[in-house]
């Protein structure tokens, strides 16, 4: 168990560290927590003292990055936020998760519940507190921000996976995503029933609930665990490209919506194939299986981009994820999408 004096201890052996490191080096060594440590509650009273520790003890030199544009301590503070963020929103869902409420159908037909709405506004709510100037894209109420476009735009899914969640099946999740100019930096799957909580940053190791993730090596279709949320959800060509994979896997199952991309990122599933996706899908999906060491791109593996601002449309995606860059490529080729 992760004890308070030991959480402290910390502090001293962190700043004698930074004595003999770079400046980017003592940065993120001073938030040496993406999310709390397993077997923490996420929202223990330990939970926020460690949160509010390792904010305290961030040094003041911070350097600004080339592959980023920003400084290290800004996306620690970004991390930070985004993990209140997941817990407002778990705090919210769990409320609702199980009980009888009214189920409505948006204009596609897809269930929305009162849980969907009220988790976005909460996160809606934090972001506008901590960042006035970022944007905002959720899935329930589309663009936010004064400005046409900004560099850094938050893209928030309450509930992926509402079907899953009316049903009382535990695998959705809330996904949180933050842009840089158009770039995720930092990704969020959380699943707040079970409270697990996969956190992928640019240039860090994915994490869940603290400890580093990293996909398996699988280099072949024929030894392959797939996964997809439904085989009714693909239709015409995309039917027959998915049934070319499929035919060729150990394994084909179905139902884990965006929990799929997590067990993915933790080694315990090799490939996830998807058909219509929108943004607010997959876009916190990137950090996290890159950051584990997997693939993630569009059928002719591309990489993925949305460009969000305020005229930006959700449009549907195409999405391969693998935890191993040979067994992408077989799955591309196999997909023959044209």
């Amino acid at each position: 168990m992760f004890s308070q004096s030991h959480s402290l201890s910390l502090i001293p052996n962190l700043l004698s560290l930074s004595a003999n490191s770079s400046p980017s080096l003592r940065c993120s060594l001073a938030f040496p927590f993406s999310s709390p440590p397993p077997n923490l509650a996420l929202d223990s009273p330990r939970t926020k003292l460690i949160s509010t520790m390792t904010s305290n003890s961030r040094l003041s030199s911070c350097t600004a990055t080339a592959d980023l544009g920003f400084e290290h301590c800004d996306l620690d503070r970004f991390v930070h936020v985004a993990n209140e963020l997941a817990d407002a929103a778990g705090e919210v869902i769990r409320g609702y998760f199980r009980r009888r409420f009214e189920i409505l159908e948006k204009d596609d037909l897809s269930p929305v519940t009162i849980a969907d709405q009220a988790a976005e506004e909460s996160m809606v709510s934090i972001i506008l507190e901590n960042f006035p100037s970022h944007a905002i894209y959720g899935e329930e109420k589309g663009w936010r921000s004064e400005e046409k476009s900004t560099d850094f735009v938050w893209v928030l899914d309450p509930i992926d996976g509402t079907k899953s969640f009316i049903t009382g099946k535990p695998l959705f999740g809330t996904l949180i995503a933050l842009l840089h100019k158009g770039k995720p930096i930092l990704g969020i799957i959380d699943q707040p029933v079970l409270r697990e909580r996969w956190i992928g940053i640019s240039g860090r190791k994915t994490t869940l609930n603290g400890q580093e993730v990293s996909t398996r090596t699988c280099a072949k279709l024929s030894e392959a665990y797939l996964y997809t949320t439904s085989p009714h959800l693909f239709s015409g060509n995309a039917e027959e490209a998915f049934a070319r994979v499929r035919s060729k896997v150990k394994v084909p199952l179905y139902g884990c919506d965006c929990y799929a991309y997590a067990l993915l990122a933790s080694g315990f599933v090799d490939l996830v194939i998807e058909s219509g996706l929108k943004p607010y899908d997959f876009l916190s999906l990137i950090p996290v299986i890159e950051g584990a060491g997997g693939v993630i791109t569009d059928w002719k593996g591309r990489q993925l981009y949305w460009e969000a601002s305020s005229d930006s449309r959700p449009t549907s995606f195409n999405v391969v994820a693998a935890g191993d860059e040979q067994l992408h490529q077989q799955a591309v080729d196999s997909l023959q999408w044209p």
